[in-house]
């Protein structure tokens, strides 16, 4: 394997895992909600969406109906997602063809 396709495959690996975390982070923190338990901190939340994982964080947010009349969560986890995107594409992962 190049250097070239392990640095892409290693990208998405990671873009994987961040995702999943952030998916999982607003399930938990929703049924923490629901069980009036100790909730993870909102700024833990946007950690994990802003080192890669805005689809899942998102998802999560609209899956399970958790923090969607939160501005800061409503419209900052789209923008980050956004800029996400046009990273991805800027480097040319194959998704979005920058020309």
């Amino acid at each position: 394997m190049q250097t070239e396709d392990f640095l892409k495959y290693s990208l998405w690996a990671y873009i994987a895992f961040v995702n999943t975390i952030s998916f999982a982070l607003m399930g938990l923190d929703k049924k923490k909600a629901r069980d009036q338990k100790y909730r993870i901190p909102e700024k833990t939340l946007f950690i994990w969406v802003i080192v890669g994982g805005s689809l899942g964080g998102f998802l999560g947010m609209k899956l399970f109906r958790h923090k969607t009349q939160h501005l800061q969560f409503k419209y900052g986890f789209p923008l980050i997602l956004l800029v996400h995107l046009v990273f991805i594409a800027v480097l040319g992962l194959g998704i979005i063809s920058p020309t």
